[in-house]
């Protein structure tokens, strides 16, 4: 899949949100409050989850399912990002070589964590999360150059939202409105560029009863 389709994809999807106001209106209100914002990221686990052809979004229910999803989410990233953290912390004035292995170290996992993160979600294992080898296998199926190029892009979106949310007056209402809205644009995204780089056939979505 080409980047301008799987970013033409993800857009379209995330508009999705907007056929269900009060859906996006509790999504945003959630994503404000600290911890209890980890439903956030387990909704867009669910989206992760969602097959390809999918044109429905997950529906915002079990709550408690959404944030224990989240809270996997956010302590996989912990675990996987801590090695470089404690190079950095304490290297700044005694330990340079630490800190620079530390920087290293961070750039690369900050790279495969993405996929690390699809890659928990798609098998509902927290294990998968840790599984270096398979994700690079994927990664590399995905082609570097193209996961890299994605990566930039992605990032560059969330550098232009920063901004907006530094706009005087309404960036911080503009903020709260795109946090959910990026949240699922980046879980669709993310999503479509790891099918990319793995051969297993993914499960049909479920329907909307089965959901």
């Amino acid at each position: 899949m080409k980047l301008e389709v799987n970013l033409t994809d993800s857009i379209d999807y995330t508009k999705m949100l907007f056929n269900d106001l009060g859906r996006l209106l509790i999504l945003i209100i959630l994503d404000i409050i600290p911890i209890v914002n980890f439903i956030v990221a387990g909704y867009a686990a669910n989206v992760i989850k969602q097959s390809k052809d999918s044109k429905e979004l997950p529906p915002l229910t079990n709550y408690v399912d959404l944030w224990i999803q989240g809270l996997k989410i956010v302590v996989a990233s912990i675990i996987i990002m801590i090695i470089p953290i404690i190079l950095i912390g304490p290297s700044v004035v005694l330990f340079v070589i630490a800190a620079w292995i530390g920087v290293l170290l961070a750039f690369f996992l900050s790279i495969i964590l993405g996929m690390a993160i699809v890659n928990m979600v798609k098998h509902g294992s927290f294990g998968k999360a840790f599984a270096f080898g398979e994700i690079l296998n994927i990664i590399g199926k995905i082609g570097w150059g193209s996961y890299i190029v994605w990566l930039i892009v992605i990032f560059i979106i969330s550098v232009i939202i920063s901004a907006i949310g530094g706009i005087p007056v309404i960036g911080w209402l503009l903020s709260l409105i795109l946090g959910p809205l990026f949240a699922v644009f980046v879980a669709r995204s993310a999503s479509l560029t790891y099918l990319e780089g793995t051969t297993t056939p993914e499960p049909a979505a479920p329907t909307t009863e089965e959901q």
